[in-house]
């Protein structure tokens, strides 16, 4: 396993093509292992190979047909690849096999609102939210949805809820200020990366948000980014 975790290393690092390199040996040595062939999928996807990586994530998938972690990794691709009905189709298996899980509903409140579906995206939000109260990532990401729609009071009362569970208090309420909540740029800090939005970190974010409920603490920027009117 010394070759796969420095494959995992170099997908980490942001080198692709020495990862890539290292994981298409590995599977070509054993293409039975499934987390070869994730690994590969998800540097494909890193490196905008999409067909490649929807091969990849379509061969998991045939191994493992009620795998939720395989099934939402392709329903990034299919999102990516513009194929959005039939990402949306996955998100719903991944969800039916996988009802009791708040973040099944989160990534599928997503790609709704990234088709324009603001109103099941919050549908979904607010599920999310039921099954898990102390979500401040949903909070956070409905208020931007109910903001897109014009719902200025239900958004600031999201955007606070999303304050008071990570403890943050914004600055010009510090000063006793009375300033419109949804024309400030503040952002909690614990949900906030300074990095770059680049289409190599959305790719990353996206195959996170659908997978590890961690990541997710950073997935507020790219619906907040350039890549929201996409």
């Amino acid at each position: 396993m010394e070759k796969f975790q420095e494959g995992i290393t170099y997908y980490k690092e942001g080198k692709f093509d020495e990862a890539l390199a290292i994981f298409n040996q590995l599977i070509a040595d054993d293409p039975s292992v499934t987390e070869f062939i994730l690994y590969r999928g998800r540097v494909q996807s890193r490196m905008g190979n999409l067909r490649e990586a929807q091969g990849d994530f379509d061969r998991l998938i045939s191994l493992e047909p009620n795998n939720t972690n395989f099934i939402s990794d392709r329903a990034v691709v299919l999102h990516l690849l513009q194929r959005n009905e039939e990402a949306l189709s996955e998100l719903d298996r991944a969800l039916s096999l996988d009802p009791d899980n708040p973040y099944r509903y989160s990534s599928r409140a997503f790609l709704k609102d990234r088709m324009g579906d603001l109103g099941g995206a919050i549908a979904d939000y607010e599920k999310a939210i039921e099954m898990d109260p102390e979500d401040a990532v949903a909070y956070n990401n409905k208020g931007l949805v109910e903001e897109k729609m014009g719902y200025k009071e239900r958004s600031k009362k999201s955007f606070e809820k999303a304050d008071d569970l990570v403890g943050y208090i914004p600055s010009n309420q510090k000063q006793g200020v009375d300033q419109d909540y949804s024309d400030k740029q503040e952002i909690p800090p614990q949900l906030r990366s300074e990095k770059e939005v680049t289409l190599s970190s959305y790719l990353s974010t996206l195959m996170n948000v659908f997978n590890d409920h961690h990541t997710r603490k950073e997935f507020f920027q790219f619906l907040s980014s350039k890549f929201k009117n996409k």
